[in-house]
């Protein structure tokens, strides 16, 4: 006979955090976000080896997570894993867009020789996008130093187009230099005292190292949760499948990928656990995250398999039809709670800890905080990213309204540029996903800070200064129909909804 579960499965709309005492220093400048992203040996005493400044991933999917979105996230703190239903190539060249961004020590990628042309200079730019270039002897990245040139050091269409390089440049000798072994700081210091916008680093024989940008120590200040690797460059996850991995890990790896995740709305698979023993036998130090579950035996079994973190979440999703179209799936409270107890097991059990993300399922922005009280240590987000300015969609006009399109993996449109299934006969492939509109709602960054002040607006309310202490501290209580309708504007008439006649 099938098994049972006894109690019904709920949504996060279903709970409420009750208050605990707010003591003095519960303020929100206490309140720390940093969380755990992938396993390490916490009993151990061993820290984690990669961290989030906000407990905020995008998910992986083509209408949110492009390199332009995960500059952006990383900005602020959080992590964004970029869409694996792409070639192999154009992903790996999105990882290194973002490992490229930005760096405290920046290797130059755009060099030219002083005898070229503008017209080789302005397509060189038009190429990268970088609008320094390095004039070197020889044209090559560590070639020897002769000069710089940038946008603002001519005016297409009033110059000839086959000027050469050399008599619009800054040459060497009215350049400030910096040598190699200088620190970061220094650097900086250098950049502010001599009023310039970029610091060329050289080695002993005067051949090009790197350069420091006044841009990046700026935007330092204005984004201090910015989410940097050991080089100061831009963190940055992928998306990967079960099919490939093979090819696209050693690709992705290559462009400086931080961190890995397996992409299938079902992961308690033989297929996950293959790919998970395959990819950790070749290549040891790579993170990867799996998934997805919804119970204690789907985290035992990819925990058993290597994964550095376990995603939660089948058919909670804004755009996800797998509840209808296969009738499978588990209320993602519910599914975050079981899994959360399961990783505490797991934890007591072997003295590993391996962080749980709670994807899908979120609507309103405490639905994050409660979801961490739950237990899980970050959220995976697609809905709330798609709406924003940095999300790759269009943006367009529609019943008067400004939106943005967003669509899921399991959509006919996702799945157009491969047309994959799942190796079944000719038909048997179906949509998992819906083609659809959200709200456009502006920058990433404001919303991003709206929503990270509610979540420690609430932990203060709930008398905790981090989410580990959230998620042993926090009091939940699960809510009646009657007690959901009460918690909302009611037996009044709001202003704004009163259209003028």
């Amino acid at each position: 006979m099938a098994y049972f579960f006894e109690e019904p499965s709920h949504t996060f709309d279903e709970y409420l955090l009750v208050p605990g005492f707010t003591s003095a220093d519960c303020i929100p400048a206490n309140v720390s976000l940093k969380t755990p992203v992938v396993r390490y040996n916490k009993a151990k005493g061993e820290t984690c080896p990669l961290t989030m400044n906000i407990p905020m991933t995008s998910a992986v999917m083509q209408a949110v997570s492009d390199d332009k979105l995960a500059v952006a996230l990383a900005k602020e703190g959080g992590i964004s894993f970029i869409f694996g239903s792409q070639t192999i190539e154009n992903q790996a060249a999105m990882v290194a867009r973002v490992k490229a961004y930005k760096a405290g020590f920046v290797s130059s990628d755009t060099n030219i020789r002083p005898d070229a042309s503008l017209k080789e200079l302005v397509a060189r730019i038009e190429e990268t996008g970088h609008s320094t270039v390095a004039v070197t002897e020889n044209g090559e990245a560590d070639g020897k130093l002769v000069g710089i040139i940038t946008e603002r050091d001519f005016r297409m269409g009033h110059v000839a187009e086959d000027a050469k390089v050399s008599e619009y440049m800054t040459a060497l000798k009215d350049l400030i230099l910096a040598k190699e072994g200088i620190t970061l700081e220094e650097a900086n210091e250098m950049i502010w005292a001599n009023k310039i916008n970029q610091l060329p680093v050289v080695d002993k024989n005067g051949c090009l190292v790197a350069f420091v940008f006044r841009k990046d120590a700026a935007a330092h200040t204005a984004n201090p949760n910015e989410l940097l690797d050991s080089e100061k460059r831009y963190i940055v996850g992928a998306g990967i499948n079960t099919r490939d991995y093979m090819d696209r890990v050693p690709a992705l790896l290559e462009a400086g990928v931080d961190v890995m995740t397996l992409d299938s709305s079902e992961g308690f698979t033989e297929w996950q656990r293959r790919a998970l023993q395959d990819i950790h036998a070749k290549w040891p130090n790579a993170k990867v995250g799996a998934g997805n579950v919804v119970d204690a035996d789907g985290f035992n079994f990819l925990a058993e398999a290597g994964a550095d973190f376990i995603k939660i979440g089948i058919g909670g999703g804004s755009i996800c039809i797998t509840r209808e179209q296969k009738g499978i799936g588990r209320g993602q409270a519910t599914a975050t709670i079981e899994v959360a107890k399961a990783r505490d097991e797991y934890y007591k059990k072997t003295g590993i800890y391996i962080p749980i993300c709670s994807d899908g399922g979120i609507v309103h922005d405490h639905h994050i905080t409660l979801a961490l009280a739950m237990g899980a240590d970050f959220v995976m987000l697609g809905r709330y990213f798609a709406r924003f300015d940095e999300s790759p969609t269009n943006k367009l006009i529609v019943n008067g309204n400004y939106v943005k399109e967003y669509w899921g993996e399991g959509s006919n449109r996702a799945r157009n540029w491969q047309r994959y299934d799942l190796g079944g006969k000719k038909g048997m492939a179906f949509e998992e996903g819906v083609d659809s509109y959200v709200p456009y709602a502006g920058s990433l960054h404001d919303n991003v800070a709206t929503t990270t002040a509610k979540v420690i607006h609430t932990m203060c309310n709930c008398g905790v200064l981090t989410i580990p202490d959230l998620q042993r501290d926090a009091k939940i209580t699960l809510l009646s129909p009657a007690s959901i309708r009460e918690g909302s504007a009611h037996d009044v008439i709001v202003k704004n909804s009163i259209k003028a006649n």
